[in-house]
């Protein structure tokens, strides 16, 4: 289920306001999204842009053999073409996600659940397919979810390794990886003494330190709007990671009735609540990518109770036969712009 929002036009034009941004700014290819790094440091001695512009790449092509599911010989796609119920070595950094995961599914009873892949395929969601509007029939869905539950997927950390219950079961992590992405190149820049930046990847944000302009880092949440771009909320980071999930990108219609690519693993259909988008801040850019999918997936209701029960600092965004209405929760209004 992955996560959209946070266009970069808008993060820049924020970053810009009132002042002429003196830092530098990178931009390349991540799959199939663009990545954004902008820093506010002088490059070390010995340093250049294509030195660093090789690096980033290096770091994310990584995480691609790591968790990318598209990649047939990622490590995830490893695991899930392993036809077995025995341990199955993993890197440090999947298992290290994978237990994360699970300890939101469990914090979720099953809300969010990185198994929920075949569920996504039978209904046209799939990031290698277009949408084809299919609705399909009870017994399909049946039958995808009985291939569907986080229960049936164990983690272990020393040594790091992953086991699967059922055979045929598919683990996902598409839900935090752009965060995650942003996250490790985000190590990568302080591993070389660049300590002030900012990470766009998809949309999901990693900051530290401060701004060209010398304060916080400024980026706009995105109105969720069908084929348009316009700011919903500006907010204020500073050592931190952003992560926006919303339906107003994925999403088919069908006999007038709207079916979003957030589904329900307790049934197998989408959710058919009113939220529309919901951003999360945390202090890694993995956590709030997977808190931001979680949160979309419960709706304004529950996840707005669980965001306040859990002091998570989200901002969620649903629709009403107005409009839009808005909540922050006391974590997050703290870094709102007026």
């Amino acid at each position: 289920m992955p996560a959209f929002g946070l266009a970069f036009f808008i993060i820049i034009s924020l970053l810009s306001a009132c002042a002429k941004p003196r830092g530098m700014q990178l931009e390349g290819v991540y799959g199939t999204a663009l990545w954004h790094v902008t820093l506010t440091d002088e490059f070390p001695a010995g340093l250049d842009q294509v030195v660093l512009r090789a690096g980033i790449t290096q770091a994310l092509s990584k995480t691609t053999q790591q968790i990318a599911g598209w990649d047939k010989s990622s490590e995830i796609s490893q695991f899930n073409a392993h036809q077995s119920t025995q341990w199955f070595a993993v890197s440090p950094d999947v298992a290290r996600l994978s237990e994360l995961a699970l300890r939101l599914s469990a914090e979720s009873a099953g809300i969010y659940d990185i198994t929920v892949r075949p569920l996504i395929t039978l209904w046209g969601f799939d990031s290698a397919q277009e949408t084809a509007g299919y609705v399909p029939v009870a017994e399909e869905i049946a039958a995808a979810r009985a291939r569907v539950g986080y229960q049936k997927l164990q983690v272990q950390l020393e040594p790091p390794a992953l086991r699967k219950t059922q055979v045929d079961l598919h683990v996902e992590l598409a839900s935090l990886a752009d965060g995650f992405a942003a996250d490790v190149v985000g190590e990568y820049l302080e591993s070389l003494g660049l300590t002030n930046y900012m990470v766009e990847i998809a949309g999901e944000i990693r900051t530290r330190g401060v701004s060209p302009r010398g304060d916080a880092w400024r980026v706009a949440i995105e109105k969720p709007l069908d084929g348009q771009r316009a700011v919903q909320q500006g907010v204020r980071l500073r050592n931190a990671g952003l992560a926006t999930s919303g339906d107003y990108r994925n999403f088919f219609i069908k006999d007038g009735k709207r079916y979003s690519h957030t589904l329900d693993p307790a049934t197998g259909y989408p959710v058919t609540h009113q939220l529309a988008s919901v951003s999360v801040v945390a202090q890694q850019g993995a956590l709030a990518d997977a808190y931001a999918t979680l949160l979309m997936a419960m709706g304004e209701v529950k996840g707005k109770a669980f965001a306040d029960q859990h002091a998570l600092a989200a901002y969620f965004v649903w629709r009403t036969d107005a409009g839009f209405e808005v909540y922050a929760t006391p974590a997050f209004t703290q870094l709102l712009m007026d």
